[in-house]
């Protein structure tokens, strides 16, 4: 899953009104931030398959650190006690905890059964929908853009950079989705990964997007 996760970052500033978009994107994202650069290392593994899934070529053969159960919710706590440190405020850390396990969450739907649920095991779990196009593209899509709405509705430009910013950031989301499909699948998994890392991108782009937004007033 991909625009799924960033819906839930921009649903959630509903529930965390002062934590920044940037910190909601980073948590929510943080499992799939985390996976390119332990690719790179060869530390986790993954095969690109062409024909492997109707929606996707990846065979994601080991990547416990990442992807398993156990380690995103000991990411969450990691991540919610850093953000409390940082910030030094509470207000937003159990949120931003839950964001990191809410990606397992959101991929267990997605994947073929390929999930650990702790490192070590042989007990991999996945409900497949990425063998469906159109089941991919509606749960995506109805994700995304259902907490783009939220976001929306619960914050309003204060200029330029607040409503052309977000746009730029959501047409941006939505292409690279698109290319997913039409475009041919990846090289090798070095160009994988390092595609991957792009999405450090949007963490300061939606930090910034949202410096430029107000939360709206409630009439």
């Amino acid at each position: 899953m991909l625009l799924g996760h960033y819906g839930v970052a921009f649903a959630a500033k509903r529930a965390a009104p002062r934590t920044s978009l940037g910190w909601l994107t980073f948590a929510a994202q943080w499992l799939d931030e985390l996976w390119p650069v332990l690719l790179l290392m060869g530390i986790e593994q993954v095969r690109v398959e062409p024909g492997l899934m109707a929606a996707s070529p990846m065979n994601f053969t080991h990547y416990p650190i990442s992807h398993s159960l156990l380690t995103a919710a000991l990411w969450g706590a990691a991540i919610a006690a850093g953000y409390a440190l940082f910030t030094r405020r509470r207000e937003g850390m159990l949120l931003i905890g839950a964001l990191v396990v809410s990606h397992w969450l959101l991929d267990l739907p997605m994947h073929r059964p390929d999930l650990p649920l702790t490192p070590g095991s042989d007990v991999k779990v996945g409900l497949g929908l990425w063998n469906s196009v159109a089941g991919t593209i509606i749960a995506e899509l109805t994700l995304f853009l259902g907490g783009l709405v939220v976001y929306a509705r619960q914050t309003v430009a204060t200029d330029r950079i607040g409503r052309w910013g977000l746009v730029a950031m959501v047409a941006t989301l939505l292409l690279i989705f698109a290319g997913g499909f039409a475009g041919p699948p990846p090289t090798d998994v070095t160009a994988l990964a390092t595609f991957g890392l792009g999405l450090w991108l949007f963490i300061p782009w939606s930090w910034w997007v949202d410096r430029h937004r107000a939360p709206r007033a409630v009439a």
